[in-house]
C-alpha cells in the first residue's frame, strides 16, 4: 500500500504486515498488523512514529517517503509518541537515513530512546502542551497520556489538519483491507474490526483501562477531525465511534460487560467434557449468547477477548498433579493480569486420586469481582445426579447473565 494523503500535508506513509511472529512475542496475529506511520509537512518535515524492520515495513516506510518526493535525510524531526519497538525499531538507523533529525519525545521517552538505541543526543523532551511549529501553519502540540500503556506514551495533535496521533491507543490488530479509512470501510469489514479492536484492546491495553479512560479525558480539548492511531484503522469519517469504543471496553473491567457467556474448558481423558455438555444444555435453554474455547487448543489470546467482554464466565477443568491443569492456569493468570474483572462465575471439573484445581481457581480469582456460583467437582467420571445439578447450574448462570442490559449499542 502507498502512502496515503489524510489531509492537506499530512499522510500515511505506515507498511501492513503480515508474519507469523507473534506479537510481543505473546499473541498470534492470523490477520496480520498494520504499522502506521505518518508525515507531517510545513517548512519543516517531521515523521510521527517509525516501523521495525518486520515483514519488510522498514523499506515500505522510506519508499512511501520517496512517493513523496522526499528523502530520509530531508526529515527535520521524528516525533515518537511511545517507545515500544514495534514503533521505533528504524531508531537505530537514523544517523545513517535521517543524520539531521532530531527526536521529540517525554523525559521517559528519551530514557528509552538511550537504553533501546544508545541515542543520547538530538532529543528534544517534552510534556503536556509543549509545541513544535513547523511553518506554514503546520503545529504540534504535545499532551502526555501515561499508562496508555507505557508510562512514557504521549499524543501529538497536528492543529491545522486537525488529526490526533494517538499511539498505542484507539489502536486494532489487523491489515488495512484496501483503504486505511473508516469512511473506506466496506460495512462486510465491521465484524472484522470490531474483533481485531476488542482483541488487541484486551490483549494490550486492557490493563490500563483506568488510564485509558483519564487520556480521553484530557484529549477532550482538542477539536479532533482524524484519530491516527500507531495500529488499525484512520478514522476519519466516525473519529468518535472508536473513542466510543475504547470508553465501552474500558469499563468491561469495572462492572459486568455484555450479557454474554465465555466458556473456557480442558479436558484430559473426556471427564470434564462430559459435564461441560450438559452444562452448556443448560445455557441453551436460556438463548444467551455463547463462547466457546478450548485449552490448549485455542491460544489464550481469543480466550482474552471473549472473557472481557462477556459478563459470564464458565471455567471447566480437571485437577493436574495437585492443582489446575497448567493450561487453564495459565490463561487464568493472564486473565487476573489483564484485568478481567466483574463476571458471573462457575468452576467445575474433575479430579482423580485429589483435588487442588478448585483452590488455584478460588486464589486466582481473588479480587476480581467475580459473583461465584457453588463450583461444581466430582471424582472420575460425573454421575447422573450430577449431570442434571451441571445442567442446572448452566441455566441459573444464563438467568443471571440475561439481566445485565447490554453495554454495545
Amino acid at each position: 500500500m502507498k502512502a496515503m494523503k489524510i489531509a492537506k500535508d499530512v499522510y500515511w506513509i505506515g507498511a501492513n504486515v503480515h508474519t507469523e511472529d507473534l506479537f510481543e512475542g505473546i499473541w498470534p496475529l492470523p490477520h496480520g498488523v498494520a504499522l502506521n506511520s505518518y508525515l507531517v509537512k510545513g517548512e519543516k518535515t517531521a515523521v510521527v512514529e517509525l516501523v521495525r524492520e518486520w515483514g519488510g515495513a522498514s523499506h515500505i516506510l522510506i519508499e512511501n517517503l520517496r512517493s513523496l518526493e522526499i528523502s530520509p535525510s530531508d526529515i527535520d524531526y521524528v516525533v515518537l509518541n511511545h517507545l515500544e519497538p514495534d514503533h521505533t525499531g528504524l531508531a537505530y538507523l537514523s544517523d545513517s537515513i535521517a543524520p539531521n533529525a532530531k527526536f521529540y519525545t517525554t523525559e521517559k521517552g528519551a530514557r528509552l530512546l538511550n537504553g533501546f538505541y544508545g541515542i543520547d543526543k538530538n532529543i528534544v523532551e517534552v510534556k503536556t502542551g509543549d509545541e513544535l511549529d513547523l511553518g506554514k501553519g503546520k503545529k504540534l502540540v504535545f499532551t502526555e497520556i501515561p499508562n496508555v500503556h507505557w508510562p512514557e506514551t504521549m499524543a501529538t495533535y497536528e492543529t491545522d489538519s486537525k488529526v490526533l496521533f494517538t499511539g498505542d491507543a484507539f489502536g486494532a490488530f489487523g491489515v488495512h483491507q484496501g483503504s486505511i479509512f473508516d469512511d473506506e470501510m466496506p460495512g462486510t469489514y465491521e465484524d472484522y474490526w470490531e474483533e481485531e479492536t476488542l482483541r488487541y484492546y484486551a490483549n494490550i491495553i486492557a490493563m490500563f483501562s483506568s488510564s485509558v479512560l483519564k487520556a480521553i479525558k484530557d484529549l477532550e480539548g482538542f477539536k479532533t477531525e482524524v484519530i491516527a492511531p500507531s495500529h488499525g484503522l484512520v478514522w476519519r469519517g466516525n473519529p468518535r465511534e472508536i473513542i466510543n469504543k475504547y470508553i465501552r471496553y474500558s469499563n468491561y473491567n469495572k462492572d459486568f460487560a455484555e450479557p454474554e457467556i465465555c466458556v473456557v474448558w480442558g479436558s484430559m481423558y473426556g471427564n470434564t467434557e462430559v459435564m461441560l455438555n450438559s452444562i452448556l444444555k443448560g445455557i441453551a435453554s436460556e438463548g444467551v449468547s455463547v463462547h466457546i474455547h478450548r485449552v490448549p487448543n485455542e491460544d489464550p489470546s481469543f480466550i482474552l477477548s471473549d472473557a472481557f467482554k462477556s459478563a459470564g464466565l464458565v471455567i471447566g477443568c480437571p485437577t493436574y498433579e495437585y492443582g489446575m491443569f497448567p493450561p487453564m492456569k495459565y490463561a487464568m493468570d493472564l486473565m487476573k493480569k489483564k484485568s478481567v474483572r466483574f463476571k458471573k462465575a462457575l468452576y467445575f471439573g474433575s479430579y482423580g486420586w485429589s483435588g487442588g484445581a478448585l483452590k488455584d481457581f478460588e486464589k486466582i480469582s481473588e479480587n476480581m469481582n467475580w459473583d461465584l456460583f457453588e463450583p461444581l467437582v466430582f471424582q472420575g467420571h460425573p454421575s447422573q445426579e450430577q449431570c442434571e445439578r451441571g445442567e442446572n447450574l448452566g441455566k441459573e448462570l444464563a438467568i443471571e447473565v440475561k439481566k445485565i442490559p447490554p453495554k454495545i449499542k
